[in-house]
């Protein structure tokens, strides 16, 4: 296995399917990762050739050869024939889930939410424990160590050869493990994998997250905000649109039809690579968003790129359709032990120059406000959490609210999206109360769009933790980069 794990400065790693060796240095080439991510969006039904190279810009030769490569690594199967509409029937090729896999942790301030996730997203394996954050490094890291290893083991032990199996070694052993992606409260450094002072445990600050869990498991590791995290798992998935029905509650009006550029404006310029001197694109682990050759997306033909994806999003009430596909934007507001925010523009997560973007429940509304665990006063954060506390909901939805308005205003987002567990244990309760507040500000402001539409994040509680094993799989398919 080519899997480098040195201070995340590797290429992501390799991973090996049935079909033998494939090495994450062969897939950073951009021009890969779209054919990669118009795979995924296609599905079980797969997608042609032809189609593939009309939805890239790239040239049947090109697609031809990239495909080859994709089917020789395991990474690609025929799905079938699709009817033409002149000679021979075309072959449909689909990705090949099971290829790769992805181990995702949530560390919240009192619990572990821990999944394994295939190249589709798909969870595999999923594992859930008490936690308390402030027990120490130690305590915490062998937590996630044992979590993480009973997950491969579970899902992936039995791709593991019996002579290759090492007490303590699960994830090494696995032949298709990419890594572990780690989420938990900021602000921390996403770049350097170091955690500053957690809100409520300052004993973190400092903390070289990545690097100890690396040296521990011994496998490429990525860290970010929850928030961030789960904002990324949203995107990926084509949030705002009719993938998420299920879960969703409806609030506001109209929304248009922003966000639902299919292939937003990232082409596919030939030869542009992702993994290059400044980029590190594909490799999941890097987090270096270098601005060098290597992180350009490239402005050539192509700009159909973001395909299937960006179509996901049309359906009821016309909602700033598809916001998560490569032109949209959302905000994403987590509640729950805490209030935080992942900020999603033109499909890639924003992070800011240090992490600090999304620092959503610091901001204050009430001056001389009650304490914050931050050391402000009146922050949404407290006064929010406050209500919560006392049983009454719909301030806290209001107060909520209020921050969304203020984030409206500010970005003219396309969407926002409702996540955490105290959302989830009262949806209805917090998608109108704050949809309600972006009606009066809609209302107030006049003109001809409406109010910002309000959803629930369609996945759950252990949206976080998928979201963390994206950091490592998004990458893959040219989805990983935001600012």
């Amino acid at each position: 296995m080519n899997r480098s794990n040195g201070g995340g400065t590797g290429t992501g790693g390799g991973m090996r399917g049935a079909a033998g060796g494939a090495n994450l240095l062969a897939l950073r080439s951009h021009n890969t990762a779209l054919v990669l991510d118009l795979l995924r969006t296609a599905g079980g039904a797969g997608i042609s050739r032809l189609e593939l190279a009309e939805r890239t810009g790239l040239t049947p030769q090109a697609v031809s050869k990239i495909t080859a490569r994709l089917r020789g690594e395991g990474l690609a199967a025929e799905a079938g024939r699709r009817a033409s509409t002149g000679g021979k029937p075309r072959t449909v090729l689909r990705l090949v889930p099971g290829a790769g896999h992805a181990l995702g942790v949530h560390l919240d301030r009192d619990e572990l939410r821990a999944v394994l996730v295939d190249l589709d997203g798909t969870v595999v394996a999923e594992r859930r424990a008490p936690l308390d954050l402030g027990a120490g490094a130690e305590t915490v890291l062998e937590m996630v160590a044992r979590a993480a290893e009973e997950l491969a083991e579970e899902g992936l032990g039995h791709l593991v050869a019996e002579g290759a199996r090492v007490p303590g070694a699960a994830l090494a052993a696995a032949p298709t493990l990419l890594g572990l992606g780690v989420a938990l409260p900021g602000p921390l450094d996403h770049v350097r994998g170091v955690l500053h002072r957690i809100t409520g445990f300052p004993g973190w600050d400092g903390y070289p997250l990545r690097e100890a869990l690396e040296r521990r498991l011994g496998v490429p590791v990525v860290v970010d905000k929850d928030t961030n995290a789960a904002a990324l798992g949203l995107a990926v998935g084509g949030a705002g649109g009719e993938e998420g029905s299920g879960a969703r509650v409806e609030a506001g009006g109209a929304g248009g039809e922003e966000g639902s550029k299919a292939g937003g404006e990232e082409g596919s310029g030939a030869g542009v690579e992702a993994g290059g001197a400044g980029g590190q694109r594909c490799s999941g682990v890097v987090g270096e968003r270098g601005s060098g050759a290597g992180g350009e997306r490239g402005s050539g033909a192509g700009g159909e790129a973001g395909g299937a994806g960006g179509q996901r999003g049309s359906g009821a009430g016309g909602e700033a359709a598809g916001a998560g596909a490569r032109g949209g934007s959302f905000a994403y507001l987590h509640l729950g032990t805490g209030l935080g925010a992942g900020l999603v523009f033109g499909g890639g997560v924003h992070r800011g120059a240090r992490t600090g973007a999304g620092e959503f429940g610091h901001q204050v509304v009430q001056l001389d406000g009650p304490p914050c665990t931050c050391g402000a006063r009146g922050c949404i954060e407290a006064l929010c959490l406050a209500a919560v506390a006392r049983g009454d909901l719909a301030e806290a939805a209001r107060v909520l609210g209020t921050g969304a308005a203020n984030l409206a205003g500010l970005l003219d987002i396309d969407l926002v999206l409702l996540g955490g567990r105290t959302v989830a244990a009262a949806p209805e309760a917090f998608v109108h109360g704050v949809g309600a507040v972006l009606d009066a500000r809609a209302r107030r402001e006049g003109g001809h769009d409406g109010p910002v539409p309000v959803r629930l994040a369609p996945a759950g509680t252990r949206g976080v933790a998928e979201g963390a094993a994206q950091l490592l799989l998004a990458p893959l398919f040219g989805r990983g980069e935001g600012g």
